[in-house]
């Protein structure tokens, strides 16, 4: 590992090279992703049908294409998973990430080219460690290995060549072998479809490895994490690995988790990144660790586009440039892909935190908020107001989601939450009152309808037996990998199958 270490190091100041290129001239570096995309897919199907070959403008392409969401690319998808090829991109595709989401039983299978694996996910990742050693050039990263906590690996039965699994398992299946010696646990554990036993062999299996980095989503992090702490009686994970000293997080929210991870890594030494990696793309991640957002990924295979929300459900929906965006304002999030993903909705809202560079925040998805009341609540309010509540009483969450009370006849509206603590040592009602209180501050629709309860009364609260959000995962075949409690709901569906969990 350690002959590894200086040649790593220097690839990274390559890197660090090629992401300052971007940075200091971002609308090029759009620009040339987007000729460099069209010119790849003129001779596919899609390309010929939408003759991209017409394109001289990025406004050429808006008028022309169709913004599409899965369903609209899916019988594409589909053809290119029973062995056809050249529909939506040149290269032969054979990898898909599996990805369902916690709201629907369907599960989307997102095409992975070479393309997009090496020029994305891969450049990308590689890029989340030279954006560190650019803050931290002194920091030993490379003289261990990283914790990888990610998702399942299956075999595609609709075709013998085309296989999937979570993208991290295509990611880990994929991985060149200098990727793979800086990692653990094998790959016998890390691909168990099993996430209980999957835990509790992940945990032996790494105990005695020197950890440098944990990568993962943290409530499944938080779970290794403490089983780690049962077997080696410690409370302190650098007890476990005394070199630990980066956590990167990503898929939900830290906010409410920030305090938790500080108990179980006690050192001012130990730094947390964020990034934005979802199964269609790496979109983003943190480039100064003393800032809010993260640095869009400008020169990765992919293209952006940005939908303000409220031009969501539009005939012809607006859209904007890289150089058009305004700071926090709400956008959906549109992407091409080195895939063959075309004008593609990808689900979630981002607003900019800074335009030099350009870095975003993951504000919510399109679909997870709530705006019975006209409140508009995103998850964004949410996750900032469980963890004020937190930060005042000393409470630990472990997950939560809300969903709308809707008026009657004899009553107003409410929220209804259940949360599920780790630790809460006030009353529950004095949680709430402070999750209220910081709701209403940061959120003017929602503190005016919750003025003298006209539309909205003190919120329901409802304390969620720990494991329960797990055991609803478990029971609807969504636990582990990238699947995640749903946050925000703006109907009861979801909370009323949970509330059965109490």
């Amino acid at each position: 590992m350690g002959l590894l270490s200086p040649a790593l190091k220097g690839f990274m100041r390559l890197r660090q090279s090629a992401i300052e290129n971007f940075m200091g001239s971002p609308i090029d570096a759009q620009l040339k992703e987007f000729h460099s995309l069209i010119g790849s897919a003129r001779f596919t199907e899609w390309g010929k049908h939408y003759d991209y070959d017409s394109f001289n403008k990025i406004s050429d392409f808006q008028k022309a294409v169709p913004i599409s969401d899965y369903e609209g690319l899916k019988p594409y998808i589909q053809r290119i998973m029973e062995g056809e090829q050249n529909i939506l991109w040149p290269s032969e595709i054979t990898w898909f990430a599996k990805s369902s989401g916690t709201t629907s039983d369907k599960s989307k299978f997102i095409p992975v080219s070479k393309e997009s694996l090496d020029e994305n996910h891969f450049r990308s990742g590689r890029d989340v460690l030279a954006l560190y050693f650019r803050q931290f050039p002194d920091s030993k990263l490379m003289s261990g290995k990283g914790l990888v906590i990610g998702g399942s690996h299956q075999i595609n039965q609709l075709s013998p060549d085309s296989y999937y699994g979570d993208l991290s398992a295509v990611m880990m299946q994929n991985m060149p072998i200098a990727g793979q010696v800086l990692r653990t646990p094998d790959l016998s554990i890390a691909l168990m479809d099993d996430w209980e036993e999957k835990i509790e062999m992940m945990a032996h299996a790494t105990m005695q490895e020197n950890v440098t980095i944990i990568a993962g989503v943290p409530t499944w992090t938080t779970i290794l994490i403490k089983r780690i702490f049962e077997i080696a009686g410690t409370q302190n994970l650098q007890d476990v690995w005394p070199n630990l000293e980066l956590y990167i997080h990503g898929g939900v929210s830290f906010t409410p988790y920030r305090q938790q991870f500080q108990q179980f890594i006690p050192s001012s030494l130990m730094h947390y990144t964020e990034t934005y990696n979802a199964s269609e793309g790496f979109f983003a991640a943190s480039d100064d660790l003393n800032e809010e957002g993260m640095l869009l990924m400008l020169a990765h295979g992919i293209f952006y586009e940005f939908m303000p929300v409220e031009e969501y459900g539009s005939v012809q929906p607006k859209t904007l440039t890289l150089a058009e965006v305004e700071i926090g304002k709400n956008y959906a999030l549109i992407i091409s892909t080195n895939a063959g993903l075309w004008r593609y909705l990808v689900g979630d809202t981002i607003q900019f935190t800074c335009l030099t560079p350009y870095r975003i925040k993951v504000s919510g998805r399109l679909k997870h908020f709530m705006n019975a009341f006209g409140e508009e609540v995103i998850v964004d309010n949410a996750d900032s107001a469980i963890a004020f509540a937190c930060a005042q009483t000393g409470a630990v969450v472990n997950d939560y989601s809300a969903a709308p009370v809707y008026m009657t006849g004899s009553s107003n509206g409410a929220h209804e939450w259940i949360i599920e603590f780790d630790h809460l040592p006030v009353p529950l009602h004095h949680f709430t009152e402070l999750m209220d209180k910081r709701l209403q501050a940061i959120n003017s629709d929602y503190e005016a309808k919750r003025n003298k309860d006209i539309a909205l009364r003190f919120p329901i609260v409802h304390q969620m037996p720990k494991g329960g959000f797990n055991r609803w995962l478990k029971e609807k075949g969504k636990l582990g990998g990238q699947h995640k409690v749903p946050r925000l709901s703006n109907d009861r569906t979801l909370l009323e199958e949970m509330l059965r969990y109490l």
